[in-house]
C-alpha cells in the first residue's frame, strides 16, 4: 500500500517551487504571505490527499488560489501615502532580482501565470492549462509569449534567434 510522505518532507521538497510561483504571481512583497497560506491550507487537506497524487501540481494549484486571494486583498488596501519609506535591501537575492520580478509582474496575466507555473514550478503545459484554464496549446503559447517578452526586455536572443 502506497502512502504519502510526512508533510515536513513535502514542505522541504516543494517549498522553494511554491515560493517562486507566489513571487511570480503576487511579487516579492506578498509572496511570503501567499506561501504561508498555501502550506496552511495544504496541511489541512493533506490527510485526504490520495496516495500517489502529484503533490507538486496540487501545491501549485493551492498556491495559485492563495496568490489570487493576495491580489484581491491588495486591491482592497488603502491608497498609499505620497511619500514612501525607504525600501530595505533585499537580502540574499541577486542585485537585479527586484527588476526581474517587476518584469514578470508586468506581463499580461495569462502569460505571467503560464511562465510561473511552467518555467518556475516546472509543471507540464497540460497541468498549467488545468490550473489557469484553457487548452494545453494556449498555455504553451502564453508561456512562450511571456518568455519572448522577457527576453526582448533584457536584450537576450529569443529561441528563434539562437544558432
Amino acid at each position: 500500500m502506497m502512502t504519502n510522505p510526512p508533510f515536513e518532507q513535502v514542505v522541504a521538497r516543494h517549498g522553494a517551487t511554491v515560493l517562486r510561483v507566489c513571487r511570480a504571481v503576487v511579487g516579492p512583497d506578498d509572496a511570503d504571505d501567499a506561501w504561508s497560506e498555501t502550506f496552511l491550507a495544504a496541511l489541512r487537506a493533506y490527510p485526504d490527499l490520495g496516495a500517489g497524487a502529484n503533490v507538486e501540481a496540487w501545491l501549485v494549484t493551492i498556491a495559485h488560489r492563495k496568490a489570487l486571494d493576495q491580489l484581491r486583498a491588495r486591491a482592497r488596501r488603502p491608497v498609499p501615502v505620497p511619500a514612501l519609506p525607504e525600501r530595505a535591501a533585499a537580502g540574499g537575492e541577486p542585485g537585479d532580482a527586484a527588476e526581474v520580478w517587476s518584469a514578470v509582474a508586468a506581463l499580461p496575466e495569462k502569460q505571467r501565470l503560464a511562465v510561473a507555473y511552467h518555467h518556475l514550478a516546472g509543471l507540464p503545459y497540460a497541468e498549467v492549462a488545468a490550473i489557469v484554464g484553457g487548452t494545453t496549446d494556449a498555455a504553451r503559447r502564453a508561456a512562450a509569449d511571456g518568455m519572448t517578452a522577457l527576453r526582448r526586455r533584457y536584450g537576450a536572443p529569443s529561441r528563434g534567434d539562437r544558432r
